[in-house]
């Protein structure tokens, strides 16, 4: 069976812990979309990783982990993680790089920040990591895949091909240098040989272990809310951020996948620019306390660093997220951290135009919508490690239930703390 672990919301809802969890239980976890632009932080017994690449199963010896044809592979990036894993004295882990995988190449990363540089204030808030020309290019025809390393006449002719129209973008659009093929060559062939036992037929071993009954864990990046077609287009991602998308980028059957794990915070919370609409947002001193107790070490992304953007529940937000997800179950995080508020507002509608809904609008719409608040007693009190949901305060109780009847999806799992062991479980409501 397949079961997929995406976000609801923005991205950094907490599904690397998730994952942590459920891998321990799975015999293949697999990576299939985004790039090194985001990343899961994760905490355990071995210490607190950052993983940007790998899949969070590379904390467990019987786990096969997929880098999947769907994602960004920035090959540097996934050396360096390799290393500083075994550096950290985490065992190398069972990894599979799909030979249908394409490269995240150098030009893309310049792409990537020579665009944002042009737009200026208008610019999207990138990590500036090459994901939006990386896509770009894999949809153009024009992208490398991994196995190309392997047949170099045909990776110098991809080159060739992609350069001619990146050398004129470089000198004529952003009037920086020009890149030279036979560079590019020298540096994608030595990281060849770093990764050359891992590249493998990873279609044909996931369509195996499905055969033989294998549980295996899809583990998204970022949330719905970022997906190109269903999200806050264009302040989105480049990559498709869906549960459905894992037929693709892991390349599992649909009629596989049985089970889909969606994951939000207890509040929300954003990396992104501020051009985006954010419904819910907290400013100020209210917004700077939630930021700072919230999260693992307050609320700043894993990768960039950059503050994020924080802000009351949203319930329209999250029911939509759920809902083009398909999730069959939800996980909240971090509901430890509103324990210090005497009242927990959640946005149960928007006002667009002076009509009140509870459904999520185009981007031209959300723009001008405005939140409306219901407000909840809090519990004040610090519930941190509960591993029992009974023994809550009945007024975190009241707050879960409450999350779910607006969100109309079964919560079953809420997370006391940012360890893999501060979880607590749940009968649904509904």
């Amino acid at each position: 069976m397949v079961k997929a672990i995406v976000g609801a919301n923005w991205g950094d809802e907490g599904k690397g812990k998730i994952t942590d969890m459920l891998a321990e239980t799975s015999d293949v976890v697999i990576r299939y979309q985004g790039g090194a632009n985001a990343g899961h932080t994760i905490i355990n017994d071995q210490g607190r990783f950052a993983l940007h690449t790998l899949p969070s199963g590379v904390f467990y010896p019987h786990v096969t982990n997929i880098i999947g044809n769907g994602l960004a592979l920035d090959i540097r990036k996934l050396v360096d993680e390799l290393h500083s894993l075994t550096e950290q004295g985490v065992p190398a882990p069972n990894l599979i790089i799909s030979e249908r995988a394409q490269i995240l190449m150098p030009y893309h990363v310049l792409q990537d920040t020579y665009e944002e540089e042009r737009l200026g204030g208008k610019a999207f808030g990138s990590t500036k990591s090459g994901i939006a020309p990386f896509y770009s290019d894999k949809y153009a025809k024009i992208g490398v895949q991994v196995c190309d390393l392997f047949y170099e006449d045909r990776l110098r002719e991809r080159l060739e091909a992609a350069l001619s129209i990146k050398n004129v973008l470089f000198e004529h659009l952003y009037h920086k240098p020009a890149l030279n093929a036979d560079e590019l060559m020298e540096q994608l062939l030595a990281l060849r040989e770093e990764i050359r036992p891992y590249v493998g037929n990873a279609v044909g071993f996931v369509h195996k272990a499905l055969k033989e009954g294998k549980t295996v864990l899809l583990e998204g990046q970022l949330g719905s809310m970022k997906d190109p077609d269903l999200g806050i287009f264009p302040m989105t991602t480049s990559s498709h951020t869906l549960a459905g998308f894992g037929c693709v980028g892991a390349a599992v059957p649909p009629t596989a996948i049985e089970d889909v794990i969606c994951v939000t915070k207890a509040y929300s919370s954003s990396v992104g620019s501020h051009t985006e609409p954010f419904v819910s947002e907290l400013l100020g001193k209210e917004g700077d306390e939630l930021r700072r107790r919230g999260g693992d070490k307050g609320e700043f992304g894993a990768t960039t660093g950059r503050p994020r953007r924080v802000g009351w529940f949203d319930a329209v937000a999250t029911k939509y997220g759920c809902m083009v997800q398909g999730a069959t179950q939800v996980a909240l995080t971090c509901l430890d951290v509103l324990g210090y508020l005497d009242e927990i507002k959640v946005c149960t509608g928007y006002e667009i135009d002076g009509e009140v809904t509870d459904e999520f609008p185009v981007t031209p719409r959300l723009m001008r919508a405005k939140p409306v608040f219901t407000t909840l007693p809090g519990w004040k009190c610090d519930i941190r490690g509960c591993k029992d949901y009974d023994a809550l305060p009945q007024q975190a109780k009241d707050y879960v239930d409450f999350l779910e009847r607006h969100i109309q999806c079964p919560i079953t799992m809420v997370s006391s703390g940012p360890k893999r062991e501060e979880m607590t479980y749940r009968t649904s409501k509904l």
